[in-house]
């Protein structure tokens, strides 16, 4: 129970069995929680960091070395530890890759913030230092960055592989193959806005995934893969040159929204209104005959009359397929999703080489593929187990938000920790030109963005240290040389040489989310929390349960 005292009494805040924590020792807290989330992940940086093993409640086993993912399924308590979830969950939105790097970078710079506050600088002063640092640091990224021609694919693809590089999904020539496949499909979603910018929509590229076969037997479908079978046996099992009607209608005879009352007193009248119900369901099945379409893909159910008039036109029929696979088919085939059957004609119509159904892995699938220019594309992922499968597609996805960002913003740097130093050195010269207390917030700031290097350097084994003084003398040599960590050969190498490029987008959003959490964090003086209270008559009366403490960590 909180209290305070004016005047020598006793003024009581909170309910029985809340807790509150306050000043210095709130900071420290949630400094620590903050330390603690990023050293669950910090092992699993470069391309030979460590997965982790995540097992639910249920026994639901995850195997991944991706930061958002590791996080997510830690089920965090503390809300430090959530503030921490969140910004790998926008780092992960916002531009697909750089989870790790961003939790990393708020840790540290929580972690020199402690320091500092026990030095006696006040919160408000290491703020507003760390705000001047992302400033500069960012005009340093935006100084030192390479534009990219959109058509280069050679180094689209180095980029894609350094984003690819930290998972465990096979060997070099399979993480190329996987590379060229998410390049093709990001480019044949690209489109123009009226302003001409380039816009990039990831819901258009459909990651599709089954157990079974390899990883280098995953493939890029131009088209939509629908994970439903045709609805009925008598319709053939593929179609050439395909014409498609995507439907928002049922095919079935649909109940009245109001009470209503049939009688019937006879045979000959139950007869009568059965042959209306199929006369209704052939008539249904004429108007998709006359538009001309031979196959059928409908978010609604199909009467079962209806799928045998069908199957005896030769149309193949896939029923209740998902709202955001109708979307994805239309933007594929070219055809319009229609909600009334009177209004259907040939123009409505989409147009596929190929749609089979297939068994993969036990299961029959549809594939619409050879669409002539289309807007929605299937990467359709395979691999030995299911924890391969899920960690193939995790990155994939990294690796299309890596790709699309940099052809949005056409720049990207030099990674493997070069940049990083760049930035620590720009920061170190700009905060002897600011001074005050400010300066030493800055110095953190730098010291904190040299984590990346420093852990990169550790999980390949070689001294952090060295690596660090190695890297800062040696950084950018006379003859024109970017020197980062040079994780296959374990020693200090010309990245610039070697291809280890990163998105630009990727680096800004990493420094900009790591410093604004770190800025929420020091702002927190007070920590009040009512969770925890036992109910009334619960065990242990009042003060029960857990005793009002904090929530730790899971």
């Amino acid at each position: 129970m909180a209290e305070n005292q004016i005047g020598g009494q006793q003024i009581l805040l909170l309910p029985e069995g809340a807790s509150r924590i306050l000043g210095r020792d709130a900071q420290r807290t949630n400094i620590s929680v903050a330390v603690a989330v990023a050293s669950a992940v910090k092992t699993t940086l470069g391309p030979k960091g460590m997965d982790k093993m995540l097992v639910s409640e249920l026994g639901d086993i995850v195997i991944t070395n991706d930061g958002a993912t590791i996080l997510d399924e830690m089920n965090v308590e503390h809300p430090v530890a959530k503030i921490m979830v969140d910004i790998a969950k926008t780092q992960d939105k916002e531009v697909g890759d750089g989870t790790t790097t961003v939790v990393i970078m708020a840790g540290e710079l929580l972690k020199g913030a402690g320091d500092l506050i026990e030095q006696g600088i006040h919160p408000t002063t290491i703020i507003r230092g760390y705000k001047m640092a992302a400033e500069k640091a960012s005009a340093v990224l935006n100084e030192v960055a390479k534009k990219v021609d959109i058509n280069d694919d050679n180094t689209l693809q180095k980029i894609a592989l350094v984003s690819m590089g930290s998972k465990n999904v096979g060997d070099e020539s399979t993480k190329a193959h996987l590379s060229k496949l998410v390049i093709k499909a990001v480019k044949q979603v690209m489109e123009k806005s009226a302003s001409g910018e380039t816009v990039i929509d990831h819901d258009f590229i459909k990651v599709e995934k089954k157990s079974g076969g390899g990883i280098n037997d995953t493939e890029l479908i131009n088209g939509v893969l629908i994970d439903k079978e045709i609805s009925h046996p008598g319709m053939p099992r593929s179609v050439s040159n395909a014409k498609i009607a995507l439907l928002d209608v049922a095919l079935e005879i649909e109940k009245t929204e109001t009470d209503a009352k049939i009688e019937i007193t006879s045979p000959e009248q139950m007869q009568a209104f059965l042959q209306q119900e199929e006369r209704m369901l052939k008539e249904m099945v004429k108007k998709i005959e006359k538009s001309g379409a031979n196959v059928v893909f409908t978010q609604k159910g199909i009467d079962d009359v209806a799928q045998h008039y069908l199957s005896k036109s030769g149309i193949i029929a896939v029923r209740r397929i998902k709202k955001s696979d109708i979307e994805k088919l239309s933007r594929a085939t070219g055809a319009k999703i229609v909600t009334s059957l009177d209004d259907l004609n040939d123009k409505d119509l989409g147009y596929a080489g190929i749609i089979e159904e297939r068994k993969i892995g036990g299961e029959r699938m549809v594939f619409v593929e050879k669409c002539r220019d289309p807007k929605s594309v299937t990467i359709f992922v395979r691999g030995g187990n299911q924890q391969v499968v899920d960690e193939v597609e995790r990155s994939i996805t990294d690796v299309i938000g890596a790709v699309s960002s940099v052809m949005i913003n056409g720049l990207y740097v030099i990674g493997g920790g070069s940049i990083e130093i760049d930035i620590a050195n720009a920061l170190r010269n700009y905060s002897n030109d600011v001074g005050g207390r400010e300066q030493l917030a800055i110095q953190k700031f730098a010291d904190a963005i040299e984590v990346i290097p420093k852990t990169l350097a550790e999980s390949a084994g070689m001294d952090a240290i060295d690596t660090l003084v190695q890297l800062r003398s040696r950084h950018r040599s006379k003859d024109g040389g970017v020197h980062g960590v040079d994780i296959l050969k374990n020693n200090i190498g010309d990245m610039s040489k070697q291809g280890v490029f990163e998105p630009l987008k990727v680096k800004q959003q990493a420094i900009y989310s790591a410093s604004e959490a770190a800025e929420i964090i020091l702002r927190i003086d007070d920590i009040i929390s009512s969770k925890g209270r036992a109910p009334p008559g619960g065990p242990g009366g009042g003060m029960g349960g857990h005793g009002g403490g904090m929530p730790d960590m899971d």
